[in-house]
């Protein structure tokens, strides 16, 4: 059975370095009838849950580990047993959030999850998070970037953790090397291409953030 994608949006809060933001996040539930997978469980367990339904939730993958990324994760995992995949980079960010709680597996570059009818390949992309990964199914046509790459440029590197210089390498390596036809399916807001980013590379590091 074919593998399809679901977008469910969910809205809580972002905080770091003492700030907080209001913010509404993508979570994607990757599968096929019987099996699914999790991309960010953000801000709310039981809608993620619902969304789910009675299907059988195998992996919670975590594209970094800003609080708004991971919140819903420990309390989705207890729920279903689903295992809570991250970068091992990302551990000091998420003992932020989740002080008493590890994930349950590291991500590392070139692995691939498979099951519900994906095949997901970690692409490691540091420079909005240490431990930020992107997630590419050539199957399906899709990289799932977290907060790596949006519609309009790189995701914010302006606070403790994050580096621009890096964020720029991860994606000229690692995500627009991917044919332009794939499907960008962010970690917020609307979705986009390879091909439709690429040609905006040089505006993005002149504009230097």
């Amino acid at each position: 059975m074919t593998a399809r994608i679901e977008r469910l949006v969910t809205a809580g809060q972002f905080t770091l370095d003492g700030g907080t933001w209001d913010v509404e996040n993508n979570v994607w539930i990757v599968g096929d009838d019987h099996e699914v997978i999790v991309i960010d469980a953000a801000h709310d367990a039981d809608a993620i849950a619902a969304a789910v339904g009675d299907r059988r939730l195998t992996a919670i993958v975590c594209t970094h580990a800003h609080n708004d990324h991971i919140d819903a994760a420990p309390a989705l995992a207890d729920a279903t047993g689903a295992v809570i995949w991250l970068h091992p980079d990302d551990l000091p960010l998420w003992k932020r959030t989740h002080p008493d709680r590890d994930p349950d597996a590291h991500l590392l570059d070139g692995q691939v999850i498979e099951g519900a009818g994906v095949d997901l390949t970690v692409l490691h992309t540091p420079g909005h998070a240490p431990g930020a990964v992107c997630l590419y199914d050539p199957g399906l046509g899709v990289v799932f970037t977290g907060d790596t790459l949006f519609q309009g440029g790189p995701g914010a590197t302006g606070r403790s953790y994050s580096h621009f210089p890096t964020i720029i390498d991860s994606i000229r390596d690692r995500l627009l090397t991917l044919p332009p036809e794939t499907k960008v399916l962010t970690g917020h807001g609307d979705s986009t291409t390879v091909g439709a980013e690429a040609p905006h590379l040089q505006e993005w590091i002149a504009r230097g953030h």
